[in-house]
C-alpha cells in the first residue's frame, strides 16, 4: 500500500515471472506422466504386445503388487500436483493483490471525482428538506459506492473477476449517475420534488377511476 507504482510494477513483473518458471517446472516435472495417456493404440516397434494382465504376473500377490504400486505412483503425483497447485494459486492470488493495489493509484481519485459529481447537484435538486436530506442522499449513494468496490474487490482478489473490473466496477455503476444527476442540476430539474410526483400520480388515479368516454 505504500509503494509507488514503479515499484508494484516491478514486484507484477517479478511475480509473473515466477509463475511462468513454476508453470514451466511443473510441465516439467509431470511430462513423464503423460506416457499412460498417450499409448498408442499399436506400435509400430514393438511387435508382440503383452497385456498387463497376461500371464507374466503369477498369481495373486504378483497382481497386487502390480496394482498396489500403480495406486502409490497416482498417489504420488495428487500430492505433488496438490502442493503445486496451493502454491500456483497463492502466486496468482498476489499478484491479483498488486495489481488491485496499482489501480487503486487510480481509482481514489476517480471516486473523489464520481462522488463529488453525486453530491455537489442534490443541493441544487432537492429543493426541501435543508441540509440533511442531501446529505442522507449522499450517505446512501456513498455506501452504495461502499459494497460495490467491496464486493468487486473480494471478486478480483479471489480471481472471479479480473483486477481492472474489480477494480473500476463501482465507479463504472455510479458515473453515469453523477453525470444524469450534474445534468438535472445545470437544468434546474426538480427531480427530487415530490409534490410534482403527488400530483402526476393523483391525474393518474382521477384517470383511472374517470376513464374518458
Amino acid at each position: 500500500m505504500m509503494m509507488n507504482l514503479k515499484q508494484i510494477q516491478h514486484y507484477v513483473d517479478s511475480a509473473n515471472r515466477n509463475v511462468d518458471s513454476t508453470v514451466n517446472t511443473n510441465y516439467t516435472l509431470i511430462k513423464p506422466y503423460i506416457k499412460y495417456f498417450s499409448v498408442p493404440a499399436k506400435s509400430v516397434s514393438v511387435k508382440n504386445v503383452v497385456r498387463a494382465d497376461s500371464a507374466l504376473l503369477h498369481g495373486v500377490n504378483d497382481q497386487l503388487n502390480a496394482y498396489n504400486n500403480a495406486a502409490s505412483e497416482v498417489r504420488q503425483v495428487q500430492d505433488m500436483l496438490r502442493n503445486r497447485t496451493d502454491n500456483y494459486k497463492d502466486a496468482t492470488k498476489s499478484i491479483r493483490r498488486y495489481i488491485m493495489e496499482y489501480q487503486k493509484k487510480f481509482t481514489l481519485g476517480a471516486a473523489c471525482i464520481v462522488l463529488f459529481l453525486i453530491g455537489a447537484p442534490l443541493g441544487a435538486i432537492i429543493r426541501k428538506g435543508g441540509l440533511g436530506l442531501p446529505v442522507v442522499v449522499s450517505v446512501v449513494f456513498f455506501l452504495i459506492y461502499h459494497i460495490i468496490g467491496t464486493i468487486g474487490e473480494k471478486s478480483a482478489k479471489e480471481g472471479d473477476l479480473s483486477p481492472l473490473v474489480g477494480s473500476w466496477i463501482a465507479i463504472l455503476v455510479l458515473l453515469p449517475i453523477g453525470i444524469f444527476l450534474t445534468y438535472k442540476a445545470a437544468t434546474d430539474s426538480a427531480l427530487f420534488d415530490m409534490d410534482i410526483y403527488k400530483r402526476y400520480f393523483k391525474r393518474f388515479r382521477l384517470r383511472k377511476a374517470n376513464p374518458p368516454v
